[in-house]
Parts: structure tokens; sequence; C-alpha cells
């Protein structure tokens, strides 16, 4: 079968506007895509927030990221070398396309061909032991010799060993922050080691100082670009289980290095050990279980567009009209037979939310509606800030803020 050609570029003035919606309140890449496939193109979304958000029951008017905005985040950008690609061009890479909730336009610094090789994540404790930073360090070693790109977090310990010891071979970090503020700052010379062969990403605009909930977000991305995950060092509740879950929803591989029962730095993984994970005592481990699954079948067949040779992403301008929600349900000109649908769905929908997450499918079967005014109804809901996903189509209730 003859392979596809590669799809067109954004050009200057869509991709302004991708990062306008996406910089916009409340807008993740859930919601970016849910928009973009309603509407067509990421400068109509714009214009339809405003009433989308207000038949959400929002409290005051959605923040729109203004142009003035835009402009000095991609002047910023422009100065420190980095570039914006969005997921629909030749340049996204290709496995993180594909998880659940990947983000529109990444920040990328460094070179576009080590997002485009296969890539094994190794990632561990901040505090690591001795032992453990030398394992990593010859892990990590041996897998890049092996071909692979290896990806990382830029963390203290384990995350910035393993990037130091494939500086020649293709050294990939993400950051949990925007480019113009990398975290830890301690970090800031390696980075600018890694760029020569490697590449630093993040999804954050470029001046954002990360918090907590960053972290997590940086993780899956961290998943999402590896063909499988190498966990060298983790206790229990540490940030690279979280990374290995993320690996398990986006049916990555997930390794384990064995360590002594005695040390609480290995207890997490000596449990992903007895849940299941792949022992892994050494880069062969690792080299030999991704063979066997043709990793390079698997990026052949992602270049040809998916099993069912659709695009992954219908942006109207890129990949040409693609809208697949009736439009009638996204009229904000006035009432008709459909929008007294989706107002009644979204009723009952707030009014079956809690706390507790429940999946589409479950909501929709109890709110008596349908798939399309479920997904409408909870789009508006979200621009409003009235919910919050989790975990794949899992959605519930966001408490109230608290009275000034």
């Amino acid at each position: 079968m003859a392979r596809k050609p590669p799809p067109p570029r954004l050009t200057d003035g869509e991709r302004f506007d991708w990062l306008r919606l996406i910089r916009s309140e409340n807008v993740g890449p859930r919601t970016f895509l849910a928009l973009l496939k309603a509407w067509g193109s990421a400068r109509a979304a714009i214009e339809a927030l405003p009433d989308l958000a207000r038949r959400g029951g929002a409290a005051r008017p959605i923040r729109i990221a203004t142009t003035e905005e835009i402009e000095r985040e991609v002047a910023l950008a422009d100065r420190l070398g980095v570039r914006f690609v969005a997921i629909g061009e030749p340049d996204y890479p290709p496995l993180l396309r594909r998880i659940d909730s990947p983000p529109p336009v990444l920040a990328v610094r460094g070179r576009d061909e080590a997002l485009q090789q296969p890539g094994v994540a190794i990632v561990g404790s901040r505090n690591a032991s001795a032992a453990g930073l030398t394992f990593a360090e010859r892990l990590a070693r041996g897998i890049g010799q092996a071909g692979y790109v290896v990806i990382s977090g830029l963390a203290r310990g384990i995350d910035q060993r393993v990037h130091a010891a494939t500086l020649d071979t293709g050294a990939v970090g993400v950051l949990a922050g925007g480019h113009g503020r990398p975290y830890p700052s301690e970090a800031v010379p390696l980075i600018e080691r890694m760029v020569t062969h490697g590449a630093v990403v993040s999804e954050m605009p470029i001046d954002w100082e990360p918090r907590g909930r960053d972290f997590p977000r940086r993780n899956r991305i961290i998943s999402g670009l590896a063909l499988g995950v190498v966990v060298v060092e983790a206790s229990r509740g540490s940030g690279s289980l979280i990374t290995s879950r993320f690996a398990l929803e986006q049916n990555r591989h997930v390794f384990a290095v064995p360590g002594s029962p005695l040390d609480p730095r290995a207890e997490g993984t000596n449990d992903l050990l007895k849940q299941g994970a792949t022992i892994c005592t050494g880069a062969d481990d690792v080299v030999g279980a991704l063979a066997a699954s043709r990793p390079d079948d698997l990026f052949a067949s992602l270049d040809e567009g998916g099993a069912d040779g659709e695009p992954m992403w219908p942006e109207q301008p890129l990949f040409g009209a693609d809208i697949e929600t009736d439009p009638r349900m996204w009229r904000t000109d006035g009432p008709d037979e459909t929008a007294g649908a989706i107002g009644g769905a979204r009723e009952r929908i707030v009014a079956l939310l809690g706390p507790s997450p429940v999946t589409l499918d479950e909501l929709a079967r109890a709110a008596d509606a349908s798939a399309r005014e479920v997904r409408v109804a909870l789009l508006e809901l979200e621009l409003a800030g009235r919910i919050a996903f989790s975990g794949g189509d899992r959605v519930a209730l966001r408490p109230a803020d608290p009275e000034p």
C-alpha cells in the first residue's frame, strides 16, 4: 500500500489561533479537540466560547487569551529558540498523538528528529541511592546505544542522571512548566547540552511557572512519547508510579528494577513487579522486549494514519471539513428544538453528577440522553468550569468555590 503524503502544516495565522484557543480559560486538550471537531477551526471556536460558557452556567465571562498575550509568547519563544508544533503536523511525535488528551500544541526546543525516533522513558526517585543512580546511568547508556532516545522529566536524581548519560545518543526532556521557567533551575546547563542532539518539550505557556498539578500532566507526556517506561527507584506514592500508571493506560510496556525490601525507595518498584511489570536488570531486558513488539511496524502504521486511515486531528484548514456534530446543536443565536433538548440534558446531567467520577456511558443512560446531547452539554459545562474529567472518559462535578 502506498504511503500517504504527509499532512500540510498550519499557516502562521492558524497556529496563532490554536495558541489563543488552548491558552484560554477552561480549554484543555480534550475540550480543544471537541471544539475543533464542532466548529471546524480554532478561530470559529474562539468566537463561540463566550456563548458556550454562558449556556453552561458560567458565573462570569470566560477569559479568552488575547492577541497581545500570544504575541508576547511567540516573541519569547523566538528568543529562546522554541517552535510550536501542532498535532496534525508531520513533526509532531507519532506516539504522543495517540494518547488520551494529547497536547494540541507542543513547544519544542532542539532537534525534531529526536521526537520521531522510538523512545524509552526512564524515571525514578529524586532522592535516589548511589546504586540506583549508577544503574540508571548504565541502563540509559545501553538503551541509547541500542538506537532508542531516552526520555525523562528533568527532575533531580534519576531523571537528570539518565539525561546526562544519553547526551550523545539522544536525550528528550519534558518540562512541567514553560521553556522560560525550567524547573528545577539547576537543570538549565543540562538542557543547553540536551538540545544539541535531543529535544526538550512542554505543553505549557512559555513563561509558565510549574505548579504541583502540572507534574502529572507532564508525566502523561513522558509515557506518551515512549514505547516503554522503566521505573528504577520509586517509593509508594512517588510521581514515577503516576508515570507507570499512564503508561499502562496508554498500552505501553512497563518495566521495574527490583530493589531491597529494606529500602523504602524500592517499595514502589517491587509493588510494580508484583502487579505484573516486566523485571529489568539491564538494558537487554528492555531492548529485547521492545524488539518483540516490532516498534518499526508500529511507527509505519502511525505514519499511514492508523488502521482506519482517518486523519488524527480534523482541523478544517488542515484536513478539510469534517464537522462530526450536528451544527444545530451549537447554535447560539436563539432557541430551537435542539437547543431545548441540550438544555434539558444539561439540567439532568448536573443533577446526576457529584464528586465521584462516572463514565460518559453511565451518565448518558442515567440522564436518558443521546451521546451527542451529553457531549455538547458536557462541553458547555466544562467551559463554564463546573466539571472536570479524569481517567479517560470519567467526569465529576467540581466543588463550588468558597464564599469570599
